[in-house]
Formats: C-alpha cells, sequence, structure tokens
C-alpha cells in the first residue's frame, strides 16, 4: 500500500511537470515542435496516471494542454480555430463532470441489458486524452486546424450522447427503474452474493462462487466498485451488477430477493445490511486464528456460517459474545477438492507448500514471514525439497514485501536450474487453485492464515511462524499452531523443526482431532453438501415476496 503511494506521487509528478514545461516551451521559446512533442508526452504521462489514480481529477492539466496547444495553432487564426477552440476548452471542462455522472449509474455483466452510456461515459478522459494528442500531433506538424475538426466534432457528439442519456435518467420516475433494474427483475434472483474490498480481492468472492451455483437458484453478486465488475463476471455465470451508489442498489434488490450473503466486513456492507426483510448471513472468505476473523462486526448479520466449532470459540475467546443461533456450521466447502492422507512424510524428496501472507493494516496483525523467509527457504532446499511458493494477493502493495518476493523468486529460479527441482513460483502459482496446491504437497509452511486451516483438512503435517514473537503463547492465542510445527521469528531451531514437519511428524494424531474442530464432522464424499444445505434452509426459510425495504433508503448518502 506505500508502494501504491509512492507510484501515485510519481505520477502526479511527471504528470504536472511535463504539462506546466510544454506549456513554457511553447509560450516562451515558440518552440512548436517541441513544445507539440512534449506534450504528446504529458499526454501519455496523463494517461499512465489515469492507469495508476483511476480517480485522478486531471482537468487543470487538460485545461492547460488545451490552450498550449490552441497557442501553437495561434497563427492559423481563422473560422476553423474559432469553431474547434470553444468546442475543445467546452470537452475539456465538461468531460470530468460527465465521468463523474457516468461512475454512479449501474452497470451489469452477464445480463441482457445495455450499459453503453457508464461504459463509454467512465472512459471520455481516456477519448479527451488520445484526441488532444491528435490535436497536438497535427499542431506540431503545423496542419490546418480544419484536419482535426472532425476529430473533435465526433468527440462532442458522443459527450453530447452521453450527457442527454445521463439527463433522461436523472428525470426518470424512480417507480420505473432503469435498464439493469429491469433486467434484474426479469431475472428473479433469489439470493445476492455482495462484494465489497480494495484493489486486488476478487479471490475472496471467487472461492464462493463455485459453490453458489451448486445452490441451484438463480442469484446475482452485487459489487461496489468498479475494478471488480469484469473480473467476478468472468469468474461465474450469474448476473453481474455494479452499484456504485446506495440509490442504484435501492433499484436493483428487487422483490424476489430473499437473502444476502457476504464475505468480509467491509464498511460499505452496511449499504445492504439495512435491507431488513433480507436474511444477511456472513461467510467470511478463509477461517483462520487471525484477529478480524472474530469481528465484533459480525453482529450486525442473521447468520453466521462458519466451518467448525473452533471459529465459534474464537469469537468467544476475543470477548466477541454472539447468540449461539447466529452460528451455522457448515464446513469449508473448498477444501471438498482436497485429497486426503493420513501419517507422516514418506518420499525422499518431499514438495512443500510455502504461502507467506500479507503484512496487515496495522502492526498486531504483521503476521509475514517475507523477512526471514530466505532462510526458511535454504532450510528447505538444503533438504532437497520442490517448492510451491504462493504468496498472498497483497504482497505487492508493500514494496518491502515485493523486494523481499523477489529476492526468493530469484533463489528458487537459480535452485531450478541447479538441480533442476521443478519449483513453482509467481505468475506460475496463480494458475493454480489452492486445493490443487495443497495436493501437489507433501507438507505446509505458513503464516497464521486461512490456508493453515484449509491445509488441515489434507491431514498433512504443516507448521507455522510466529512471527509476533509470543513464544509459549502463540498456540494459546493461535491453537491451530499447537497440532503444527512453530518456527520462530529468529529461527534458531528451523533445522530442527523442517525436520521434525519432514520426518517423524508427531503431531498427527493431535492434528485429525484439531481437523475435526476446525473444519466440522461430515462425510468426505458429501462434504460440501452441508453448506448447501444450510443455504437453501435460509432460502426456504424466508418465504416472503414484498419489496425489501430499507430503513434510511430517504436519507442515505451515495457513495
Amino acid at each position: 500500500m506505500r508502494g501504491d503511494l509512492v507510484r501515485k506521487l510519481q505520477a502526479r509528478v511527471l504528470t504536472t511537470g511535463l504539462v506546466v514545461l510544454a506549456f513554457l516551451v511553447v509560450t516562451l521559446t515558440g518552440a512548436t515542435g517541441w513544445g507539440m512533442t512534449i506534450t504528446v508526452a504529458a499526454l501519455t504521462a496523463a494517461a499512465v496516471e489515469r492507469r495508476v489514480r483511476p480517480k485522478a481529477d486531471i482537468a487543470a492539466e487538460t485545461v492547460l494542454i488545451a490552450a498550449t496547444i490552441l497557442v501553437a495553432y495561434a497563427h492559423r487564426i481563422g473560422p476553423s480555430l474559432a469553431l474547434t477552440a470553444p468546442l475543445l476548452l467546452g470537452l475539456v471542462l465538461l468531460v470530468g463532470p460527465l465521468r463523474d455522472a457516468s461512475a454512479h449509474e449501474n452497470r451489469a455483466a452477464n445480463l441482457p441489458v445495455r450499459t453503453w452510456t457508464a461504459a463509454i461515459g467512465t472512459r471520455l478522459d481516456d477519448v479527451l486524452l488520445g484526441l488532444l494528442a491528435v490535436v497536438a500531433v497535427a499542431a506540431g506538424l503545423d496542419l490546418p486546424v480544419w484536419v482535426t475538426l472532425p476529430a473533435v466534432l465526433l468527440v462532442v457528439a458522443v459527450s453530447g450522447a452521453v450527457g442527454l442519456k445521463l439527463a433522461r435518467g436523472r428525470f426518470r420516475r424512480p417507480s420505473a427503474g432503469g435498464g439493469v433494474g429491469r433486467a434484474v427483475r426479469l431475472h428473479q434472483p433469489e439470493f445476492l452474493l455482495y462484494f465489497s474490498a480494495p484493489p486486488g480481492s476478487e479471490y475472496q468472492v471467487k472461492m464462493w462462487l463455485p459453490h453458489l451455483e451448486q445452490i441451484g437458484r438463480p442469484f446475482l453478486v452485487l459489487v461496489r466498485e468498479p475494478e471488480f465488475l469484469a473480473s467476478v463476471a468472468a469468474a461465474t455465470r450469474a448476473p453481474v451488477v455494479l452499484c456504485p451508489t446506495i440509490k442504484g442498489m435501492d433499484e436493483v434488490l428487487v422483490p424476489s430477493l430473499k437473502v444476502a450473503f457476504y464475505v468480509n466486513h467491509g464498511a460499505k456492507n452496511s449499504h445492504c445490511v439495512r435491507f431488513t426483510r433480507l436474511t444477511h448471513v456472513q461467510l467470511h472468505h478463509g477461517d483462520s486464528d487471525k484477529a478480524p476473523s472474530a469481528n465484533p462486526a459480525s453482529g450486525v448479520f442473521d447468520r453466521i456460517f462458519v466451518a467448525g466449532q473452533a471459529a465459534i470459540d474464537r469469537y468467544a475467546r476475543a470477548g466477541v459474545h454472539l447468540p449461539a443461533e447466529k452460528f451455522v456450521v457448515v464446513g469449508r466447502p473448498q477444501v471438498a477438492g482436497i485429497d486426503v492422507r493420513r501419517g507422516p512424510v514418506t518420499t525422499a524428496a518431499p514438495t512443500v507448500l510455502y504461502t507467506p501472507t500479507w503484512t496487515g493494516h496495522h502492526a498486531d496483525t504483521d503476521y509475514c514471514s517475507l523477512p526471514i523467509a530466505e532462510t526458511l527457504l535454504r532450510g528447505l532446499l538444503e533438504r532437497g525439497v520442490t517448492v510451491i511458493l504462493r504468496a498472498h494477493p497483497y504482497t505487492s502493495q508493500n514494496p518491502a514485501s515485493a523486494r523481499q518476493l523477489a529476492q526468493l523468486h530469484g533463489l528458487l529460479s537459480a535452485d531450478r536450474t541447479r538441480t533442476g527441482r521443478k519449483h513453482v513460483f509467481g505468475a506460475a502459482s496463480r494458475k493454480l487453485s489452492l486445493a490443487e496446491c495443497v495436493n501437489r504437497s507433501d507438507a505446509l509452511v505458513s503464516d497464521v492464515s486461512g490456508v493453515v486451516s484449509d491445509y488441515l483438512y489434507s491431514g498433512k503435517p504443516y507448521a507455522v511462524t510466529d512471527m509476533l514473537d509470543l513464544g509459549d503463547r502463540f498456540p494459546i492465542d493461535f491453537p491451530l499452531a499447537a497440532s503444527g510445527y512453530v518456527l520462530r521469528r529468529d529461527t534458531p531451531d528451523a533445522g530442527a523443526v523442517l525436520d521434525l514437519l519432514l520426518g517423524q511428524d508427531p503431531l498427527a494424531e493431535s492434528r485429525w482431532a484439531t481437523r475435526t474442530r476446525y473444519l466440522g464432522d461430515f462425510p468426505a464424499d458429501s462434504y460440501a453438501e452441508r453448506f448447501l444445505t444450510a443455504a437453501r434452509q435460509e432460502l426456504d426459510e424466508q418465504d416472503t415476496v414484498m419489496v425489501p425495504a430499507p430503513r434510511t433508503a430517504d436519507t442515505a448518502a451515495t457513495t
């Protein structure tokens, strides 16, 4: 996340610097060719900044760029310039408001509805940058102004059509609804999966999509951030609807809906929980001993689906006391594809899955082992281990973690070249599902994370890193560690721990008992059925067909 801030600052400085330089070159020196070359570079930098900062306001920069181009054309004063100048400046001033208004429109994928207004409106900034680049090149080549006039008129026409469509939508009767709302009504969904999260969090919702599809009832996925629309839609056949505002949600939460599922404790969950006629069910996006897994915010949900009794105990241990009837033990359907193998590692050339987590938002939730990972990996390589390195998706957001991960990739690449061992890391590890990684491995080294409880289903040995230096308190605060082998932050006994992990495995029986407490005691051949049965039961119990009424629909602020 600190890395994101650095990249955003660099992009801002580069764009602003080039824009000012281009203006000064043209106005003070009259060097049109050089000025327009710098202008095109500034426009390129602005386009890059739009990728790094999707919500960046570059109105001031585009106004100055347009002024620079018009100054370059000053020697060609005539009717074409008189028409082009106000159109170009008008576009520069209006594109921002049109983009912002379009960003508040509902959009959808996997639904038979056209949402061209929002799709085009949100890209008008990019269109404007392209148009300015065309006009700048023409000015740099000293081409007549009328050469660029058709392009300017085309963009003006498109922007006008977007503005007209948006204006009609603003004056539409609320009862009439928009195209997305009408399409959702025709779909008749019985439940929705609600999702709001920071960029890069798609894994949280994707892990649940196959299991929600198996429920066998029509549903939709409701996302609140635009970056998730395409990626989530590609992972399911179900409709995916983007609702950037609370007003947009009022249109999409149709009378046929009965249940809303959630996969995290995002702040915007409250925007959906306010629909009190729905049954609200928290699924989580993994079962771990991390502090956020016992979030007091879980109390707002009608049901909390948990993997096993350990999750219920975790809330109580954290001082979060919730009514017992809120909890429903459903197992972890995601582990149904994991092969079970009890007993120690028997192969002479084992494969170890290493899954470092991210640094978290706060120091007391920084369980990331990347600072000691090189020592751990060298210990594994010395024992002839093939490594599958699967880092947390948020790792790249921390520059230090990203550098540490790159060093590990280099270490594994060098060892693969030297020994021929087929280590899996980087993009290759993301092509495999977690279940596939588990099935390919003989043991696990992980930080405190949901990966450990999923791996527990396999019955195979695992080691957990104690990055908080808790010592004897570690297995008390993180009970999963009691059935695994603990690797201390200072790693004084790392070699002995790895030998136990890959050798005698004296914790095998203890681990099997922990498996039942964390993941439920359900038959392996029908393990995932417990979740499906519980989900269908919630749908069948919620038999009302009345429109879900929000408590504060009239006063809620748009986001």
